[in-house]
């Protein structure tokens, strides 16, 4: 951790994973600036974008001269900087730390792009990527059953995935349940209500509020 004043910049809205930074931000309590900026938009492939991230995909991080992009990554990266004892949202115990990685890593491969994006390249963008609804059938049963591992987990009474608190695992997680949901996927009742309790944090409210895309603008008469 440091004690050196934040100087942060999110780059990106309307995106699921967007969202996993801005809750970051707003459950750590840290002050930034937002760049509205969105996907498919033409916007992440600026110069001035191109040159923060050659991978023109979003969202991306600026602290002062540091720049990293990454959901999971962006995440990690806040809380073990600016994090505190009571609001760290990765484990410090290295066992834990283990769990957490173990869980982070699935979800983002497994459920995140293995899954649901496919299902979102090739349902809702499928005018860019092509319309391929076997695919899409396929991604939809993988999830289901990637996601009984994690239906077992939580039935056996835990609040959180790792170590009885709140971690990034956690928003992870939960963003891909909140997709899964959107998309009409079956979700076991016991991820839906953890999602549903998880959701209705004061942080990831006011993330949501900060997700929003900025309104379109008026058509000239």
């Amino acid at each position: 951790m440091t004690d050196r004043e934040p100087r942060l910049i999110l780059w990106g809205v309307s995106t699921s994973r967007t969202l996993r930074a801005l809750w970051a931000l707003h459950e750590l309590s840290l002050p930034y600036e937002q760049r509205r900026i969105q996907p498919r938009t033409g916007e992440t492939q600026t110069a001035e974008f191109t040159r923060l991230n050659p991978r023109q995909k979003i969202p991306v991080l600026q602290d002062g001269d540091f720049t990293i992009g990454e959901s999971p990554a962006i995440v990690a990266y806040l809380s073990e900087t600016y994090g505190t004892a009571d609001n760290r949202l990765v484990p410090d115990e290295p066992k834990l730390r283990g769990e957490w990685l173990d869980w982070c890593f699935h979800i983002a491969m497994e459920l995140d792009a293995t899954s649901l994006y496919v299902m979102r390249r090739h349902g809702g963008l499928k005018h860019i990527y092509g319309d391929a609804p076997v695919a899409v059938e396929s991604a939809a049963r993988y999830f289901q059953a990637q996601l009984t591992h994690t239906a077992r987990a939580l039935d056996d009474g835990r609040p959180f995935l790792v170590g009885g608190r709140f971690t990034s695992a956690d928003m992870l997680l939960t963003t891909c349940l909140s997709w899964a949901i959107d998309y009409g996927v079956p979700v076991p009742d016991v991820c839906r209500d953890y999602a549903t309790r998880l959701t209705a944090r004061p942080a990831h409210q006011a993330a949501l509020e900060a997700n929003r895309p900025p309104p379109a603008p008026e058509a000239r008469p």
